[in-house]
């Protein structure tokens, strides 16, 4: 089974709590060249929904979304905010709990949410299906679970995104990781995923790239990525060396970014 899928191990290893997450989303918030930011771009898609909303969240993580759209949340929405892991909920809890607003938090399994039938206006999906081991149960779920006219929003990647670092990251470790990644949940290959369960589909993309300009955070993302265990010192070494190298030579190591978003109405 791909590490991607595996929920024992995205429950105690990849996710425990936010740490390996916080460090492949700074490097995203440092040196994105989008200026106006991943989150606004998707909590742009939510706006359209009512002011009463009821919205349930999977794979919130250490909720990102929430925590840096907080402003623009309208006070009357009612939102659940739900994760695998109880150590994000944990991180979920500790960035929301100074914003003063109530939220729901509740350890959910995408393939089985225990929720009533037509519950929510909105189920959002922020670059998780792919961990999920059964997606065509789990989008049958979401549906299930959504009110008529309800929206679904999935975020995800596309095939080129992070190209560069897919590359320097086989350089180092040699296992089979980032090619059944690429495979579960794209941009190219989510529409044919959502359309056995929803008419209307459709998807956008964000325009962005990375321009890093200092070494340790690019470092530091890598290592989130792999188990301790499996780590290669002396390829991080040399990995370290060629990157060194490169943002000596050219002031800033290029990284493409390729993510969007799918809307599908019930």
């Amino acid at each position: 089974m791909s590490k991607f899928t595996d929920q024992q191990y995205l429950k105690t290893d990849q996710y425990k709590d936010s740490s390996n997450l916080d460090a492949r989303v700074a490097i995203h918030q440092r040196f994105s060249t989008n200026p106006y930011g991943w989150m606004h771009w998707v909590f742009d898609a939510l706006v359209k929904l009512p002011a009463d909303a009821k919205i349930l969240e999977l794979g919130s993580g250490p909720a990102h979304l929430w925590k840096e759209c907080s402003s623009r949340i309208p006070s009357t929405w009612d939102i659940t905010l739900s994760d695998l892991s109880a150590g994000m909920l944990d991180s979920a809890w500790r960035n929301l709990v100074v914003t003063g607003r109530a939220y729901n938090f509740k350890e959910i399994d995408a393939q089985s949410i225990p929720f009533e039938a037509e519950t929510f206006d909105a189920v959002i999906a922020n670059h998780m299906l792919y961990h999920v081991p059964d997606r065509a149960k789990a989008i049958a779920e979401i549906k299930r679970v959504l009110k008529p006219s309800g929206h679904f929003f999935a975020t995800t990647v596309g095939d080129n995104h992070l190209k560069e670092i897919t590359d320097w990251f086989r350089r180092i470790h040699k296992s089979e990781v980032w090619e059944s990644f690429a495979n579960l949940f794209t941009l190219e290959n989510g529409l044919d995923q959502l359309k056995p369960f929803f008419f209307n589909v459709t998807v956008s993309r964000y325009e962005d790239n990375l321009h890093v300009t200092e070494l340790e955070p690019l470092i530091a993302y890598f290592r989130s990525m792999t188990r301790t265990s499996e780590l290669s010192e002396e390829g991080y070494a040399k990995l370290e060396v060629d990157l060194r190298n490169e943002l000596k030579e050219k002031g800033r190591i290029f990284i493409t970014k390729d993510s969007g978003l799918f809307e599908a109405i019930k």
